[in-house]
C-alpha cells in the first residue's frame, strides 16, 4: 500500500497551491483507482465546510454543484462528510454502505441516479483530527468500488491533509486595504435577495470555482452558498456545527464568511444573513497554528507573545514554569522559521492580513 500511496502523491509536494495538489493527485489516482468523474474540495479545518479551491472533473452542469451541497447539508444522507471526518476509516463506497441499494441515499435519488452514476466513493483528508479536504469519486459503470480501492483512498487521507495544511501558511499580501463588512441576505428558500457593495467587492476577489448565478447580478461561489446552507441546517436542527468558513482571496488575503438564520415574529426561522469580512488574527489563530503544526500549548504561548507579555507573565498565566515557556518558544521559532518574538507575531498574526505597499 505504501508504494501505491507514494506513486499517487508524487508531484503533490511540488504543487504551489491546493488546486495543484488536487489536480496532481487526481491524475495519478485515476490510474490506480479508475473513476469517471470527481469533485475535490478544500474544507475549513474547524467546521468542515467547503472552501476554495474546488476542482470538478468530468461532470457536466457544474451549477448542479449547489444541489449536491444542498443535499449534503440539509437532507438525511448515507455517508455524509461530517460523519466520515470522525470515522475510524475516513473513506467509504456508497453501494457497499447501502448493501448495493444506493437509492436509500437522498443524494443518489435526487442527483446521482439521474446523472448516470453507478457508485460514489467518498473520502476526507484529515490531519491532527481536523478535515482539510473532501473528495467524491464517481463511477458510471462496471463494478462498484472495492475494499482495496476504499483502503487506498483512506491511506491517502493523512499525507494529503498534511500537504494541504502546510499550504495554508500565510502569504504576504499586496494592494489596497480590503473593503469592510459585506452582507448578503437569502430568503427561506435559499435565494439571494439583497447584497451590499462591500460583499460585491469581496465576491469579486475570490478565486474561480463552481458558482451559481443570482438575480443580484453576481455569481455566488459554492463556498458562500454552503455557509448559508449550513445556517439553515443549524436553524432546522439538522446540524449543530458553526456556519463559518475562511476563504483565501486571489491576493492571498483571508476572508471570514459566517451566516445565521434570522427568526421571525412567530419564532420560526426566517431569512439567512451572511457576512463576508476581512479575517482577523483571532479568526485565523487555529488555522495558522495548524499550518505550522503547532500544538495547542504552543499556540497558547504564541498568543501570549502576541499580547506583548514577557516570559514570566506567560508562565504565570499558563501555570507553567518560565523554563517551559522558553522551551516552547524555541520549538515555535524552529517550526515557523523565525528568530525573534517580533518576527513570530508578524508570521502568525500579521502577514496574512496586513497591507503591504
Amino acid at each position: 500500500m505504501g508504494g501505491r500511496v507514494a506513486r499517487v502523491l508524487a508531484g503533490a509536494e511540488r504543487a504551489a497551491d491546493a488546486e495543484g495538489v488536487f489536480t496532481q493527485v487526481s491524475e495519478r489516482l485515476r490510474r490506480a483507482l479508475p473513476f469517471d468523474a470527481a469533485v475535490w474540495a478544500a474544507t475549513d479545518p474547524e467546521t468542515g465546510l467547503v472552501t476554495a479551491p474546488m476542482v470538478v472533473e468530468g461532470l457536466g452542469g457544474r451549477e448542479r454543484c449547489a444541489e449536491y451541497w444542498e443535499s449534503e447539508l440539509l437532507e438525511e444522507n448515507v455517508l455524509p462528510f461530517r460523519d466520515l471526518a470522525r470515522a475510524p476509516v475516513p473513506a467509504a463506497g456508497l453501494r457497499a454502505a447501502t448493501d448495493d441499494l444506493p437509492a436509500r441515499c437522498a443524494r443518489y435519488r435526487r442527483l446521482l441516479r439521474g446523472q448516470g452514476v453507478h457508485d460514489e466513493l467518498r473520502g476526507v483528508a484529515r490531519a491532527g483530527g481536523r478535515p482539510w479536504a473532501v473528495v467524491s469519486l464517481f463511477r458510471d459503470r462496471g463494478a462498484p468500488f472495492g475494499r482495496d480501492e476504499v483502503d487506498l483512498l483512506a491511506a491517502l487521507s493523512a499525507p494529503l491533509a498534511t500537504r494541504l495544511r502546510r499550504l495554508a501558511r500565510p502569504l504576504p499580501v499586496t494592494g489596497e486595504p480590503p473593503p469592510g463588512t459585506g452582507l448578503v441576505l437569502f430568503d427561506q428558500d435559499g435565494t439571494a435577495t439583497s447584497i451590499n457593495d462591500e460583499a460585491r467587492e469581496h465576491l469579486a476577489s475570490l478565486p474561480d470555482g463552481p458558482s451559481v448565478p443570482s438575480a443580484l447580478g453576481v455569481r455566488l461561489p459554492i463556498w458562500v452558498l454552503g455557509t448559508a446552507l449550513q445556517a439553515r441546517a443549524v436553524a432546522s436542527g439538522h446540524d449543530r456545527a458553526p456556519a463559518r468558513t475562511r476563504i483565501r482571496t486571489d491576493r492571498g488575503r483571508w476572508l471570514a464568511c459566517h451566516a445565521s438564520a434570522l427568526t421571525g415574529a412567530d419564532g420560526r426561522p426566517g431569512p439567512v444573513a451572511l457576512v463576508i469580512e476581512p479575517a482577523t488574527a483571532s479568526d485565523l489563530g487555529v488555522l495558522v497554528a495548524e499550518a505550522y503544526e503547532l500544538t495547542p500549548r504552543e499556540l497558547q504561548v504564541a498568543q501570549e507573545v502576541a499580547r506583548g507579555l514577557p516570559t514570566g507573565q506567560i508562565a504565570a498565566r499558563l501555570f507553567i514554569s518560565p523554563h517551559t515557556v522558553r522551551d516552547h518558544l524555541k520549538v515555535i521559532f524552529d517550526k515557523t522559521a523565525v528568530s525573534s518574538r517580533g518576527e513570530l507575531v508578524a508570521r502568525l498574526f500579521t502577514e496574512h492580513y496586513s497591507v503591504r505597499h
